[in-house]
């Protein structure tokens, strides 16, 4: 209970994530409502009140209150007031039903507007008690209901890169949100990604629950990001209310490109633009050709079972392969493309003719080199391939779309 005697009252944000509507609309419902103090069966204050002279008929209290009584779907970042007319705020209360502290919240200075300052929690009914007295000092009682955001309307997001990873310069941010994005501008508008290099980006949306972030280059060697994701009562259309915040931080580490070239046969290594090493290799034969331009390391596996089966191959095929476990093995594709250690049978054909099914087949020396030199977010270029680049959302291939593309795509 908050009595109009003590009006400074704590300023406290609470760490939850989200900003909710009432109901998914964009805006407040208000209750209104007139206590007229001096009719039958009005609520009236026991204590007794001298007056030297005979005093004025008060005039009716007339309030108004969000979120309005038994209101449902309540979003909990939206700010409950109580506005008074024609009286003043003896003492308010705004708690959860099921028990539990006050919500915190200010009165003003004329006794006339009280407003919470703190947020709401999701899936909770809260009481909106509070005591009113006329001109005359006369008091009446009320109290009212609403329920917040429920389960099933709340939306929640995941971030990669991890907080406090470092990765390389090809790395973009990537968001999976747990619910379709509808609102995309809204989202993007409560997401700031800066850097100590002071790039700027754009989002690009792989589909309505994934979301991806570059800058218009590479980002910056031995750089800091941050995104700020304040999604706490975001609206992401379809009445899904974001229920968090958060704040991530990754490093950037120095530049290491590997350069694949089709016409040599050749991987090439560079570490901070200087060439360190380079090794032969094997690509993608005709039937399963590589795919050119950029490709970002997305993970790491000293060993991995490969099965013809997960690029679409069954036994009889004139491809099939039997199952192996590949040594060495970076990821590029979400389709299946590898830099890894080649098999025995392969060997023979590094630097000399391409053999694979679309990944990079190495020596083991060379494939050990890149598996401990190489980590996610560093970049293999390849050239000179028979087919064009990997897609957008085939792994990390945002750095294969123009810029002018990639940072204008439409949000509607």
């Amino acid at each position: 209970m908050q009595e109009k005697s003590s009006r400074k009252r704590r300023f406290a944000l609470a760490a939850a994530a989200g900003v909710l509507l009432i109901g998914g609309a964009a805006g407040v419902a208000a209750a209104t409502g007139v206590f007229d103090t001096e009719a039958p069966g009005a609520q009236q204050s026991t204590t007794p009140t001298q007056s030297p002279t005979p005093s004025e008929p008060a005039v009716p209290v007339a309030f108004t209150a969000e979120p309005a009584d038994n209101a449902a779907e309540v979003n909990p970042a939206s700010t409950p007031v109580l506005k008074v007319q024609n009286g003043t705020i003896e003492s308010v209360s705004l708690a959860p039903k099921s028990g539990g502290g006050d919500v915190a919240g200010e009165l003003s200075a004329n006794d006339s507007e009280w407003t919470a300052s703190e947020p709401l929690e999701f899936n909770t009914e809260y009481t909106f008690a509070f005591t009113l007295a006329d001109t005359n000092g006369n008091t009446t009682k009320g109290s009212q209901t609403f329920h917040t955001v429920t389960p099933p309307n709340e939306a929640n997001a995941f971030m990669a890169p991890m907080d406090k990873s470092v990765v390389g310069v090809g790395h973009p941010i990537e968001i999976n949100f747990s619910e379709p994005v509808l609102n995309k501008p809204a989202v993007e508008a409560a997401i700031t990604v800066t850097s100590t290099s002071a790039q700027t980006g754009a989002f690009y949306w792989i589909s309505d629950t994934k979301a991806r972030y570059r800058p218009e280059t590479f980002w910056e060697p031995n750089s800091t990001v941050t995104v700020d994701m304040k999604l706490f009562g975001v609206d992401f259309g379809n009445s899904m209310i974001g229920n968090f915040n958060e704040t991530r931080t990754f490093q950037v580490h120095n530049s290491r490109v590997a350069v694949v070239d089709n016409l040599t046969k050749t991987m090439q290594v560079f570490i901070d633009g200087q060439l360190t090493r380079s090794f032969p290799i094997t690509l993608g034969d005709a039937e399963w050709p590589s795919p050119s331009g950029y490709q970002v390391v997305m993970s790491q596996h000293e060993t991995l079972p490969f099965r013809a089966e997960s690029i679409g191959l069954k036994p009889g095929d004139p491809a099939y392969y039997e199952p192996f476990d590949a040594s060495w093995a970076s990821r590029l594709t979400n389709s299946g493309v590898f830099v890894h250690q080649a098999l025995p049978g392969a060997l023979g054909a590094l630097g000399v003719i391409n053999v694979s099914h679309g990944c990079i087949g190495m020596s083991p020396e060379g494939a050990k080199y890149f598996y401990d030199t190489f980590e996610p977010g560093d970049l293999v270029q390849v050239l000179n391939t028979e087919v064009g680049p990997a897609a957008v959302w085939d792994g990390y291939g945002d750095w294969n779309m123009p810029w002018a593309e990639y940072s204008t795509q439409p949000k509607a």
